[in-house]
């Protein structure tokens, strides 16, 4: 049986986040900064809130556990298989930052069209740039365009909502299309994504990293882009080939992009991503908010009533 609220043991552990700030809950909560702390705690606690300081010895070091909600979206770092045979459920957050990474997503949209990023560079050089009479140097409009939204999940359908304010036209990509657009004006599957990328002005990576999306971006890819088409990746680093995303852009054949995810993660003070032509950077910040913390503990608190009342599907399943 799944422990009665006032008998469960919840441990949430994040370098950075403050889950227990305005926590209001049944449950005795703990958290751990660090994985000294974790290493702690876990042998009481029931449920995991956990991402990046996951690794597969916890399932061994936590003999009562029964769920781990991941804090992130994500769940490619947990074996599933282990989870299954544990017993130990398994569910992402997936929805609790749409929001943020749609907002960010268009943000770097806007501003590899507006040059943002030059403009910044100018500023810290005092310099006050002149009209352009060349129109490829100039800014640009996002109104007219075609955007291609790779992932039409809960992130990539907002981000076409979005999309769809600014006049753009928007083609999804999704594993299954006869799920509908829903947002986008057209839908495909991935085995039509060579054919859409000469389509697009913008593309925007909003998929989660699997088999099929890793490396999804590669040479004959951005070689299937136009010269002026320009790339946003809020997914995972994985999903575009990192070298022949430099050497395209070194190249001159693809006009702009902007990652907020890389590999690997973070970057070294001397890797030479910084210095790539063109290339905009955030670091893997497109999920933060100030409300992340809120958004996660409510799925979790979802989560933990369907397993107090014997419920077998999760919020978010995954195992």
């Amino acid at each position: 049986m799944f422990p009665p609220p006032d008998r469960l043991t919840v441990c949430f552990a994040h370098a950075a986040y403050e889950f227990l700030d305005g926590a209001e809950t049944p449950w005795t909560c703990q958290q751990a900064h660090d994985p000294e702390t974790l290493a702690r705690l876990l042998p009481r606690a029931d449920v995991l809130v956990i991402s990046g300081m996951w690794h597969g010895e916890m399932l061994a070091a936590a003999p009562r556990l029964r769920l781990v909600q991941s804090i992130s979206a994500g769940t490619e770092r947990f074996d599933r298989a282990a989870f299954a045979a544990a017993g130990v459920r398994l569910a992402s957050a997936s929805g609790a930052n749409a929001r943020a990474v749609a907002e960010h997503t268009l943000s770097l949209m806007l501003a590899l069209t507006r040059r943002i990023a030059e403009a910044r560079d100018n500023q810290r050089r005092h310099l006050w740039r002149g009209m352009q009479s060349n129109r490829a140097l100039r800014e640009d409009e996002l109104a007219g365009k075609t955007l291609l939204v790779v992932g039409l999940g809960t992130i990539g359908n907002r981000v076409a909502r979005l999309a769809r304010a600014f006049e753009m036209h928007v083609i999804g990509i999704r594993r299954d299309p006869a799920r509908g657009a829903g947002d986008a004006h057209e839908v495909h599957g991935l085995a039509a994504l060579p054919a859409q990328l000469g389509r697009a002005d913008v593309v925007a990576l909003t998929c989660p990293l699997t088999a099929e999306t890793t490396g999804l971006i590669d040479a004959a890819a951005l070689a299937a882009l136009k010269p002026s088409a320009l790339l946003v990746n809020c997914a995972r680093g994985g999903v575009v080939v990192r070298e022949d995303l430099c050497r395209a852009l070194a190249a001159g054949t693809l006009a702009g992009a902007a990652l907020d995810v890389t590999t690997p993660e973070p970057l070294a003070p001397d890797d030479p991503l910084w210095d790539v032509p063109n290339l905009l950077l955030t670091p893997h910040s497109a999920g933060e908010s100030r409300t992340y913390e809120a958004d996660v503990r409510a799925i979790l608190a979802e989560n933990i009533a369907r397993l107090a009342r014997g419920e077998d599907t999760l919020l978010n399943q995954v195992v």
